[in-house]
């Protein structure tokens, strides 16, 4: 596959699709075995029992479901968002941590944490039709709208693995930085984002050349380093604008995309972990899984204006709009 066009695809799959348009916010308990459900003014709405330690979260692009990875049952979980109840599971293998669709829905591709696999399941019958060996405890997964590649990264092999899906088989290797975590692709499909936890550092893969193209590093002020641990990241539609959560370092960073420069830092919770924008783009909201609680920031200012508990462990945040 010519590789613009995969980066092109990379990109649109990146971009979300919109349907229910409840408004909802919903967040993951990795020790509350729940999922909280928040109405838009930030009050409380419900809250579901999922399986153990629910993690990585996804819509489908109807927006009728939430698919929910419990790390500790070994199964993805799925959430009708009109009843808000969960109506069905999907086995995996050991510790799912984070997951992507095909573009047409009909496979799923999981990271198994604790065997070091990335497995491709057919979403109709629940069955895995493959498993793809990567690095030690792999992560981030994100895939193309084509589905014909898929990209993972291994946490302990500091590489981010490049999956052909028709033979299952990893392509390439792309060497980034210690830990590495999550991906975000920019939407003009020439960038694709890594977050490298251990090395405070964010690496910028080249989509056409499929190399890395500059090395990014935050400081957030009065803080060391190592205190600095990139997950999370989010982009704006326009591309013009990355939010990357700094764990640790207790803050979010907003980048100018193009320039690199950096716009603000803003003072979130404990462990800052990952974020996701509204769809206007006036909020994002940020998952701090060490002080149990989420920061509310406003887009325009890029500073927080509410924090608001959530349960043990936030994980992950995912909005219905």
């Amino acid at each position: 596959m010519n590789r613009t066009l995969l980066a092109a695809a990379i990109c649109l799959t990146a971009l979300p699709t919109f349907a229910k348009d409840t408004g909802l916010i919903f967040v993951s308990l990795e020790r509350g075995n729940e999922i909280l459900v928040l109405n838009p003014d930030m009050t409380e709405h419900k809250r579901i029992e999922t399986s153990r330690r629910p993690r990585d979260m996804h819509f489908n692009a109807a927006h009728d479901k939430l698919y929910v990875a419990c790390g500790d049952d070994d199964s993805i979980d799925v959430i009708d968002v009109a009843t808000l109840e969960v109506i069905d599971s999907i086995p995996t293998g050991p510790s799912p941590e984070v997951f992507a669709f095909s573009p047409d829905e009909t496979k799923i591709y999981v990271s198994n944490e604790e065997d070091s696999t990335m497995e491709i399941i057919d979403v109709a019958t629940k069955t895995v039709t493959a498993r793809v060996p990567t690095g030690a405890e792999p992560e981030g997964v994100i895939t193309g709208l084509d589905g014909k590649t898929v990209f993972v990264t291994s946490e302990v092999a500091d590489m981010v693995h490049v999956v052909d899906t028709a033979t299952a088989r990893v392509t390439k290797n792309i060497v980034v930085g210690t830990r590495p975590r999550r991906f975000i692709a920019t939407p003009d499909g020439a960038e694709l984002w890594v977050s490298d936890e251990l090395s405070s550092e964010v690496h910028v893969i080249d989509l056409a050349t499929l190399e890395v193209a500059e090395v990014l590093s935050f400081l957030p002020p009065g803080f060391r380093p190592e205190d600095v641990t990139p997950v999370g990241m989010a982009i704006t539609q326009d591309g013009s604008k990355v939010i990357v959560t700094l764990g640790r370092a207790n803050h979010v960073v907003f980048v100018d995309a193009k320039s690199r420069d950096v716009l603000a830092y803003t003072l979130v919770g404990s462990r800052a972990w990952d974020v996701d924008i509204s769809r206007d783009e006036t909020t994002a909201y940020v998952a701090n899984g060490l002080s149990d609680d989420i920061t509310v920031i406003d887009m325009a200012t890029m500073k927080a204006i509410q924090s608001v508990p959530v349960g043990r462990t936030p994980h992950s945040i995912r909005v219905d709009d």
